[in-house]
């Protein structure tokens, strides 16, 4: 068992390197074309089988309230940059597909985010680092449990755009 100081001291040193690095890329953010939250919502359907994903999985894999993500996913398939659709696997379930518009903006917003995130990372850190950073973090998240880390394997602010 570490020792408890040192143990908080770690804490808080990933927490304001997290808030610090957060911050940043925030302001960054091309706010005035999509949300950071929106934009989660993008990457996370964006990285699913056939840019596909039921509501419950895609709750899971944000981080903001499932009341809240309902709403967000409402204001999106109102600007057309997603459709919903019963899951015919489960008819109380809710399918929540990326339009191509929707792919088109989330690509356009996540070359520049990535560009962001590689300065503020990747830039920090060289290829060995942040392969053990991944590790340690993935070792952290594995720590608390399956229930709570299921979905986080990808920040809300992270990744690099799918291919098309």
């Amino acid at each position: 068992m570490a020792d408890r100081a040192l143990t908080v001291a770690a804490w808080e040193s990933l927490f304001r390197a997290q808030v610090t690095i957060l911050r940043a890329l925030a302001a960054e953010f091309p706010s005035d074309i999509i949300s950071l939250n929106e934009y989660d919502v993008l990457f996370n359907i964006a990285r699913a089988p056939q840019r596909r994903l039921r509501l419950k999985d895609l709750n899971r894999s944000v981080l903001i309230t499932q009341p809240s993500v309902s709403r967000l996913v409402d204001r999106l398939a109102a600007r057309g940059l997603v459709a919903k659709t019963p899951d015919p696997a489960d008819g109380r379930g809710t399918i929540v597909a990326l339009t191509e518009e929707g792919f088109a903006l989330f690509r356009r917003v996540a070359f520049t985010h990535t560009d962001a995130i590689t300065r503020h990372v990747g830039d920090a850190l060289d290829e060995q680092e942040l392969r053990e950073l991944i590790e340690l973090c993935d070792r952290l998240r594995r720590s608390v449990g399956p229930e709570l880390a299921d979905g986080s394997a990808a920040p809300a602010t992270g990744g690099a755009p799918e291919r098309a």
